[in-house]
């Protein structure tokens, strides 16, 4: 029998994954605890004139297919039209079969406007007209599409240097939702061009208030910006890295610095030395915060040197990176609990060759101090499908502990991508449906449902100590 597309099992593959989800999955409110939503937005409520601009404005996702499909850069981030961009989306569609965005599209179109139409040139036109249409009435503002995706918490990724002046405006509204920052230092360690390198110390130098001319004042500055980000709720640090920097001749950040500083130029090798010095630090700043570290590790960046030149960073030519990551991770993590100032730290990785790298990894610093204290992340960026999703709960299972993952986040600059994590939950519930069907976990739906409740919203309210 031929199962209907998109249907309210969808995913769920037999009746105890039906079950969980359903039952367990479905009613539990998000927290989105990283991703790259636009704070201005979500502060001044943002209406969206058009569906071309609240789904394809900045998806890089949705930009790679559309090359890939043979769709001119005009229609995707050129000067064309919006419904002229639209309609060149909708074409690609139907090539996108087999892939997530198949089911991300059609997930996004039936879960906030009602569409259960397939979405390609012929239904393109009547679509975008019923969307574009519902984007204009008060509840398809920002606001209360995210609180109708029962979002409770949204952690925003920041710059030191931001002003956080939309999360101090955001504090003061009833949206039903809170809106926490999320501190972002990459630029702090990122010294490879020595020019916008220090440009980026002097703004950070006059946000602070701090003259950068040492070390230390780096680490001042730093200091400094991570109370005033402490002050409007942050609960996290993230940042995202090739690998980790080398920590094993942190004693050599002074001079690195100063070095740089006065400009100077780094080697590659002395440029991770000096990022390792700079993130043991940080990672000291945070322990005492009681936030949580992210790394999301992996990824090769700005491939296609041409493009860059011509569209900039994040559009799209970015990939799996084959970098070595334990043994450094090994030393990072071991220097700071060597002290016991290893802070809660969440790890995500971008090669699938990593799984079960990342999962040991993890187990080697929890301590019992907090359960997961040292966490395996979702499965990030292009993992972030069904079988990716799997894979990473598969290891885990295999290596750590399932009950105490902290679940899904977006990861995404788009207002209409809540629906992932109902993907993500429906994915859970059918691995531990299948399970229980095949007699390998015990047929308790009380038991199973309360771990995937934990998974999918317990764990991580108590793991970052959200209120």
């Amino acid at each position: 029998m031929c199962v209907p597309f998109l249907n309210d099992d969808f995913l769920l593959a037999t009746e105890p994954a039906r079950q969980l989800y359903h039952e367990y999955a479905s009613p539990c409110a998000i927290i989105d605890y990283h991703n790259h939503l636009s704070p201005k937005d979500i502060s001044e409520n943002r209406r969206f004139d058009t569906l071309t601009t609240v789904w394809l404005e900045g998806d890089h996702y949705k930009w790679r297919a559309m090359r890939a499909n043979g769709v001119k850069e005009r229609f995707i981030t050129g000067n064309a039209e919006p419904y002229e961009k639209f309609l060149a989306w909708a074409k690609t569609v139907p090539a996108t079969l087999r892939n997530p965005l198949y089911h991300w599209t059609h997930l996004e179109l039936k879960r906030y406007f009602g569409v259960d139409e397939l979405l390609n040139e012929k239904s393109a036109p009547e679509i975008y007209k019923h969307c574009s249409s519902k984007l204009q009435q008060e509840d398809f503002r920002v606001q209360p599409l995210l609180s109708g995706m029962k979002v409770k918490v949204v952690c925003s990724t920041d710059d030191p240097t931001d002003s956080l002046n939309y999360h101090k405006d955001m504090s003061s509204q009833a949206a039903g939702f809170r809106l926490l920052p999320t501190f972002r230092p990459d630029k702090v360690y990122t010294c490879g061009h020595v020019e916008s390198y220090n440009a980026y110390l002097d703004s950070l130098a006059n946000v602070s208030g701090i003259a950068i001319d040492s070390f230390g004042d780096l680490l001042a500055a730093l200091q400094n910006r991570i109370d005033y980000f402490d002050s409007y709720g942050c609960k996290a640090a993230d940042h995202g890295l090739e690998c980790i920097g080398d920590v094993s001749d942190s004693q050599k950040g002074e001079a690195l610095f100063k070095r740089v500083r006065t400009g100077g130029q780094l080697t590659l090798k002395e440029q991770r030395v000096l990022q390792g010095s700079v993130l043991i630090e940080l990672g000291k700043m945070y322990h005492k915060k009681n936030w949580v570290q992210q790394f999301h590790l992996g990824a090769i960046r700005n491939n296609n040197s041409r493009l860059l030149g011509s569209l900039g960073p994040d559009t799209g030519f970015d990939s799996v990176g084959d970098f070595s990551q334990s043994r450094r991770l090994s030393s990072f993590l071991n220097k700071l609990d060597m002290s016991n100032q290893l802070a809660k730290t969440i790890l995500y990785n971008l090669n699938p060759a990593d799984n079960e790298v990342f999962a040991t990894m993890a187990g080697n610093f929890c301590d019992g101090s907090v359960p997961g204290k040292v966490q395996w992340g979702s499965a990030w960026w292009f993992l972030d499908q069904k079988d990716g999703m799997e894979k990473q709960m598969n290891a885990l299972s295999n290596m750590g502990l399932l009950a105490r993952f902290v679940g899904m986040v977006t990861d995404s600059r788009s207002f209409l991508s809540f629906p992932r994590h109902e993907y993500f939950r429906r994915v859970l519930c059918n691995l531990l449906g299948n399970d229980i069907e095949k007699g390998e976990i015990p047929n308790d739906l009380k038991l199973v449902g309360t771990m995937v409740q934990d998974i999918c919203y317990n764990n991580v309210k108590n793991y970052f100590e959200f209120k």
